[in-house]
C-alpha cells in the first residue's frame, strides 16, 4: 500500500503547483510570459499592478517552479521554465471553458460576440502563401520581437488607426495577437471593419502557434 506520509507528501507537492495557479492575476502573467522574456517593470505594467504586487506574484511563480529568472545588472528578467508551462496553462483555459459555466459569459463579456468568420492556423498558412491575405500582428513591438509569424506585418492595436493606411486595402487581413482568449485582434478587427477593410482574426493566436511547432520569426519589423 505503501508509506501513506510519503504518499501525502508527494500530493501535496502536485498541489503547489496548483496553489500557484490559483490566481487570476498570476494567470494574466503567464499569458505574457508565454509570449517572451519580460523585466519586472514591464510585467507590472502590462499587468496594471504595482510594482511590489508584481514581484509578489512572480516570485510564487518561481517557487512553484513555473518561471525562471537572469539577472542583467539591477533588471530582473523572468520567462517561462519551458514550453510545458505555457501547455500547461492553455491546457487549464481549454478545460475551465469546457466544464466551468462561468466562463462563456465571462469571455464573451471581455472579447465580445465572437465574430462570424474566423482563420485557423492551417488556413492562413496555405492562403498567406498564395498571397490572399495580409497577415497583421496587432500585439505590442517587443512582443513582436520576440516571436511572430514569419512573414506578419507589425503594427500594435494602439497604432493602427493611425497607420491603416499601411495595409493594401485590397487583400484581406487576418489580424492575431496573443491567444484564443485575448482582445487585440478582436479590436483590431472591428476597427478594420468600421473603416472599411476586409479583415478577419486567426482562431488563436502566438501561444497555440507555437505549441502546434509552427515556424517563428524574431527581430524588429522593418
Amino acid at each position: 500500500m505503501g508509506d501513506p506520509e510519503r504518499k501525502t507528501a508527494l500530493y501535496d507537492a502536485f498541489a503547489r503547483t496548483g496553489k500557484a495557479l490559483s490566481s487570476g492575476k498570476r494567470l494574466e502573467l503567464l499569458d505574457l510570459l508565454a509570449q517572451g522574456e519580460r523585466t519586472v517593470d514591464a510585467l507590472a505594467k502590462a499587468a496594471a499592478l504595482n510594482l511590489t504586487t508584481a514581484s509578489a506574484h512572480l516570485q510564487t511563480l518561481k517557487q512553484a517552479g513555473l518561471v525562471t529568472t537572469r539577472r542583467d545588472g539591477v533588471r530582473v528578467h523572468y520567462r517561462l521554465a519551458g514550453d510545458d508551462v505555457a501547455a500547461l496553462y492553455a491546457l487549464l483555459r481549454t478545460v475551465a471553458q469546457a466544464h466551468q459555466a462561468s466562463v462563456e459569459p465571462a469571455r464573451t463579456a471581455y472579447l465580445g460576440t465572437p465574430q462570424a468568420e474566423e482563420v485557423s492556423r492551417e488556413d492562413l498558412l496555405a492562403r498567406a502563401r498564395s498571397g490572399e491575405i495580409v497577415v497583421l500582428d496587432v500585439r505590442p513591438a517587443e512582443e513582436y520581437a520576440a516571436g511572430h509569424i514569419p512573414g506578419a506585418l507589425s503594427i500594435p492595436v494602439t497604432e493602427l488607426a493611425d497607420r491603416i493606411a499601411e495595409l493594401p486595402d485590397d487583400t484581406e487581413v487576418v489580424a492575431y495577437c496573443r491567444g484564443a482568449y485575448c482582445v487585440l485582434a478582436y479590436e483590431a478587427v472591428r476597427l478594420l471593419h468600421d473603416r472599411g477593410r476586409a479583415a478577419v482574426r486567426l482562431t488563436d493566436g502566438m501561444l497555440e502557434w507555437r505549441l502546434a511547432g509552427l515556424p517563428v520569426a524574431a527581430g524588429s519589423a522593418a
